[in-house]
Order: structure tokens, then C-alpha cells, then sequence
């Protein structure tokens, strides 16, 4: 079984995406902090991460992204943000894939499973 890590401030998404990727066959890890995404990045065997930008008021998706790439580079990370504009940031290239939130989770789930295949 395939391990995702969501990481999201927001509870709600984090209830939601390990309800809908558990039911996809995935196991689930939530953080809602950076401190709780290293830990569970360190401790875990992670095959991809879905990492928001916007933790808790500041921009520390992207420094999570930067020490995550830092540490395991084969690691597939998804930036799933509400905010486009992040996309234009120098430091949000260092991810696998840019999805922009939605009440659809097609394209992420789409992305989940083609960046899944590709590093078996």
C-alpha cells in the first residue's frame, strides 16, 4: 500500500483528502504544522506528499518543500494551494506538480496516481 502525506492547516481538507485517498486504496498521514510534516516525513516511509503552501498564516509550505527536496529528492510533491499565484515563485518549481484547490479532486487524484507509476 502506497503512503501519501497531506499536509494542510485547513482540518477540513485533511478529513476530507484521507477519506477519499484511504477509499483509494492509499494509507493517509496528516499534518497540520511544519514541525508535525518533518516528523511525519522523518519517521515515515512516504511514497508522495500533497503540500499546502499557506500554513498557518505564512508561507511555510515553501520552506517545507525546500527542506523535504533537501532530504529525499525522489519523493514526488504535489503544491495544492488555493492560491495561483505561487505558481510564478522560483521555489514552488522544485515540486512534481502545481494544483490549485478545488471541491473536484480529479486532477489531483489524477496527478496522485500518474506520479505513483512513474516512481515505482
Amino acid at each position: 500500500m502506497r503512503t501519501i502525506l497531506v499536509v494542510d492547516d485547513e482540518e477540513n481538507i485533511r478529513i476530507l483528502y484521507q477519506q477519499d485517498f484511504t477509499a483509494n486504496g492509499y494509507k493517509v498521514i496528516c499534518a497540520a504544522t511544519l514541525d508535525e510534516a518533518k516528523k511525519e516525513f522523518s519517521q515515515n516511509q512516504v511514497d508522495l506528499v500533497v503540500l499546502d503552501l499557506k500554513l498557518t498564516a505564512h508561507d511555510g509550505g515553501l520552506e517545507m518543500l525546500r527542506w523535504m527536496r533537501e532530504t529525499n529528492r525522489k519523493i514526488p510533491i504535489i503544491i495544492n494551494t488555493a492560491y495561483p499565484a505561487y505558481k510564478t515563485d522560483f521555489s514552488s518549481w522544485l515540486a512534481d506538480a502545481y494544483i490549485v484547490k478545488s471541491s473536484n479532486l480529479d486532477e489531483l487524484k489524477d496527478n496522485i496516481a500518474r506520479l505513483l507509476e512513474e516512481n515505482k
